[in-house]
C-alpha cells in the first residue's frame, strides 16, 4: 500500500533585504514519502529565496515534468521554474525551453560536486539557468527544524541566509555556480 504524502503547515515571514522583499507566506508543503526533512526545507528556504507573490509550490517529486516551485505568469507562461537536487543536462535543457528563468539548487555535499563536474561543461548554452549549490556542512542541521507547523522567519542579506525558529537559528551561505545573463 503507498503511503500518503505528510502535509506541513508553514507560516514563512521572509526579509530579502538583497532584493527588497519583505512578506509573510502561508504555506501548505506535502513532503512526499521518500523526501527527507532536509529536502522539505530546502524547498522553503529556495522558496524564500524566490519569493513572489505568484509563486507556488507544486506536486514536486510525485511528477517529473514540474518543478519543486514555479512562477507563473497571468497568460500561463512559466516564468521562474524552481528545481532541487541533480537533474540530468536533458532534463536542464527541457526546463530551459519550458521557463524564462531556471534556478536549480543542488544539495549534498560531495554528490553535488561530482554532478556539477559531469554537467559543467555543458550548461554554458542556457542563458537563462542559475545554479545555486547549498553546501552539505550548512544544510545539515535543517532537518531539526522541520515540524508539521512551523513558524519560520528567513533573513537574506548579502547572499547569505538565515532561517529562524523561536528557539534555534541556522545559517546558510549558497555558493553561486553559474548565473543567468
Amino acid at each position: 500500500m503507498a503511503q500518503n504524502a505528510t502535509i506541513y503547515k508553514v507560516e514563512l515571514s521572509v526579509s530579502d533585504m538583497d532584493r527588497h522583499y519583505y512578506e509573510t507566506h502561508k504555506l501548505t508543503a506535502a513532503k512526499h514519502p521518500s523526501e527527507t526533512d532536509e529536502r522539505l526545507m530546502l524547498r522553503i528556504v529556495a522558496f524564500a529565496l524566490n519569493a513572489h507573490e505568484h509563486l507556488e509550490m507544486t506536486k514536486g517529486l510525485s511528477t517529473d515534468d514540474e518543478p519543486d516551485l514555479w512562477q507563473k505568469s497571468l497568460s500561463g507562461e512559466i516564468d521562474v521554474w524552481v528545481a532541487l537536487g541533480l537533474p540530468s543536462e536533458k532534463v536542464l535543457r527541457q526546463s530551459c525551453n519550458k521557463a524564462r528563468n531556471v534556478i536549480v539548487y543542488p544539495y549534498g555535499g560531495r554528490t553535488a560536486d561530482v554532478w556539477w563536474e559531469k554537467i559543467k561543461g555543458g550548461v554554458t548554452r542556457f542563458s537563462n539557468l542559475t545554479i545555486v549549490n547549498f553546501p552539505a556542512a550548512d544544510t545539515a542541521g535543517l532537518a531539526k527544524l522541520a515540524k508539521r507547523a512551523m513558524k519560520l522567519q528567513i533573513n537574506i542579506q548579502d547572499g547569505e541566509i538565515m532561517i529562524g525558529t523561536e528557539d534555534s537559528a541556522i545559517y546558510v551561505t549558497p555558493e553561486t555556480w553559474v548565473a543567468a545573463t
